[in-house]
């Protein structure tokens, strides 16, 4: 049977963004940024094109983050994906998702292979807290 907290991210996967809350890697002040996520089966992804982004420094120091989608809220911990062969299921993920994009993000990959420019694309594996059942 399926999670509380995986059937309200379900209903609100198809959403185009999430704005996720995050805390700075020096004073534990939260920061919030509106990013794109993907829910590819039962794993939810958030990624970036760009690496050196403060919210993908502050998330790798301080994994736990909150996401809100389409009114909903989750807590959630985000484990960044340093495999360049793991990090490609949540990017083809986010191809197949944001498909109106597909032409842009080509053409950085082309410009990446030329050398041109340096692939800093980055992604989080989230997975979610689940609730504690009041007794």
């Amino acid at each position: 049977m399926e999670s509380t907290e995986l059937a309200r991210l379900r209903r609100v996967a198809g959403k185009q963004t999430t704005r996720l809350t995050h805390y700075g890697r020096k004073t534990g002040k939260p920061y919030e940024v509106t990013i794109w996520f993907v829910l590819d089966d039962d794993r939810l992804y958030i990624g970036t094109a760009n690496v050196k982004r403060q919210w993908v420094q502050n998330v790798q120091k301080t994994p736990q983050i909150r996401l809100s989608i389409g009114g909903e809220s989750f807590a959630a911990t985000a484990r960044f994906l340093a495999d360049r062969a793991e990090h490609e299921r949540p990017m083809a993920a986010i191809r197949r998702k944001y498909w109106m994009y597909v032409p842009i993000m080509a053409l950085g990959r082309v410009l990446i292979a030329m050398g041109v420019m340096r692939d800093n694309t980055a992604s989080f594996e989230v997975t979610l807290n689940r609730k504690e059942n009041p007794q």
